[in-house]
């Protein structure tokens, strides 16, 4: 990665969830912030504790500045049209992962989509604000950024 310390902020995000590769990306942030990186955020799909059949969000503490979940839906029946979930539970598994991983990082937000058929931007972002109380992102269907 070079000199990190160059770089505002060290995302683990793309093609691919990346807890499913938990400990090499905790190793990789410790590095990163042991070198100079100020911030370090994960975009998760938010089922990583559903996956390890543990709460893993303690392991962010101190490594993990801020995270990104995709909320995806106001209700599980959306969330399971659009994701496609293999795990059963996994709308409320993400809501679980919100409220504890907001108890080791500092900074937490969720996002949908807004475009996606059924999806309702404004009871996604009551969801995150009211049952949550993370911060809400709105993203736009077919526009990455």
């Amino acid at each position: 990665m070079g000199d990190v310390s160059a770089y505002e902020e060290l995302v683990f995000c793309g093609f691919g969830e990346p807890t499913l590769r938990l400990s090499v990306l905790l190793e990789v942030a410790r590095w990163a912030k042991e070198h100079g990186c100020s911030r370090v955020r994960v975009n998760t799909d938010g089922l990583a504790n559903l996956v390890y059949g543990r709460d893993v969000t303690p392991l962010f503490g101190g490594v993990v500045d801020a995270v990104s979940i995709s909320l995806n839906a106001q209700d599980a029946l959306v969330y399971e049209r659009h994701c496609r979930p293999s795990l059963p539970g996994s709308y409320v598994a993400v809501k679980n992962f919100c409220h504890a991983v907001k108890k080791h990082v500092a900074e937490v937000q969720v996002t949908a989509i807004e475009g996606l058929e059924g999806v309702d931007i404004t009871a996604c972002q009551r969801v995150a604000q009211e049952e949550l109380g993370v911060l809400f992102r709105k993203r736009f269907f077919n526009i990455v950024g």
